[in-house]
């Protein structure tokens, strides 16, 4: 152990504490900037197919770099979009602006030409291959140290696409669909899950869990009594003892593979459902230009669309392995994945179904000119 069990309970307690307060707080002022400010990418100005009050609304709204103490080279709140607003808590408001401190001091994008985004990308890899090793270890203290380095390599995640956005001046989380880069961070970041699934799942294969329990403390049972359960753990039914020991057979691969495959497949789904619904909003809210700019804003800035993205902030594949990560850190793989190996599907189904229902009000809106406020 690198501390006592109690002492990093209550650490873990207080720093996951602090973190939610934290991106609960990030979400209420990224609410309140969408609201309350001007967003890029919305000419209003030259529309003039709405009400004039509509438009000088919009022109009046002061700018959020004029007001703000946080520079916006850091601050992920200055350039909000559609892929900003999907983002997991913790890569837009933690590995985010680490990225840009990062970047700033060591002046990667712009000195450092000769590292490229899939360079990056690449090493992520390496980094995910090295700490799916470390998973395999019975001690947790290498286990732990996994995790950190897995945390790093979602961090170089941010990193390549930060670096990407500078070098070609584009402000704001985007997703070139298509591009070059958009399939080398793709495949890399698959590689790297892979890799951490497999880390596991070995892990889980040579270190089973049991079903079952025991009622009395093994450190006080003698050692031929200890060696005659762990002799007799393998067996298909319950067993007890005189001294009150209760207990079931360890927990079959096939039950692990089975787990671990249904939450693998969560996590294919909920990235294949994220990207699209990135790439459907984008068209219609962001580059179909010719669509009516105040309709698209205006959808943009409403509440619901915040909901709808808010309930893909929680339900994206990042989300999936920070929670993983977290689950590992503690000792609890076994049983997280149990929790979330059918449940995380309702989950799932929850936010599809509210996308599909919120694009089609977005159509209706901004194509069909049906009011949608």
């Amino acid at each position: 152990m690198m501390w006592p069990a109690s002492q990093a309970s209550k650490i873990l307690t207080f720093l996951l504490l602090v973190i939610v307060v934290y991106c609960i707080c990030m979400d209420t002022f990224l609410f309140l900037r969408i609201q309350n400010y001007k967003i890029e990418g919305f000419d209003v100005t030259t529309n003039v197919t709405q009400e004039t009050s509509t438009i000088q609304q919009s022109r009046n709204l002061p700018n959020y770099e004029d007001v703000t103490w946080v520079p916006c080279t850091i601050n992920p709140l200055c350039h909000p979009t559609v892929k900003a607003l999907m983002v997991d808590h913790i890569n837009h408001y933690i590995y985010g602006p680490l990225c840009a401190i990062v970047d700033v001091g060591l002046g990667i994008s712009e000195n450092w030409l000769f590292i490229t985004p899939n360079m990056i990308s690449f090493f992520h890899v390496l980094v995910a291959v090295i700490g799916a090793k470390l998973l395999t270890c019975p001690n947790l203290a290498f286990r732990r140290v996994a995790i950190v380095l897995f945390q790093i390599r979602m961090f170089l995640d941010d990193l390549d696409g930060h670096v990407a956005r500078e070098r070609k001046h584009i402000k704001g989380e985007r997703s070139d669909v298509g591009s070059l880069g958009y399939w080398v961070d793709g495949i890399c970041d698959l590689l790297g899950v892979i890799a951490m699934m497999i880390g596991i799942t070995l892990y889980l294969r040579n270190n089973p869990p049991r079903r079952g329990y025991k009622n009395t403390p093994a450190s006080t049972l003698p050692y031929h009594q200890l060696k005659e359960i762990n002799s007799t753990e393998d067996i298909e039914k319950d067993h007890s003892t005189d001294n009150g020991i209760s207990y079931k057979t360890k927990v079959t691969f096939q039950k692990i593979a089975q787990v671990i495959c249904l939450f693998s497949g969560q996590m294919v789904l909920s990235s294949l459902a994220w990207n699209r619904y990135i790439d459907i909003y984008q068209d219609l809210l962001e580059n179909c230009t010719e669509y009516d700019a105040i309709r698209r804003e205006t959808m943009f800035r409403s509440g619901k669309f915040f909901f709808t993205s808010a309930i893909w902030r929680i339900m994206n594949p990042h989300s999936y392995l920070h929670a993983l990560s977290l689950a590992v850190f503690c000792d609890k793989t076994w049983w997280f994945l149990k929790t979330v190996h059918y449940t995380g599907y309702l989950g799932l189904v929850v936010a599809v179904g509210t996308s599909e229902y919120f694009i089609d009000n977005i159509r209706a809106y901004v194509l069909n000119m049906v009011d949608g406020r």
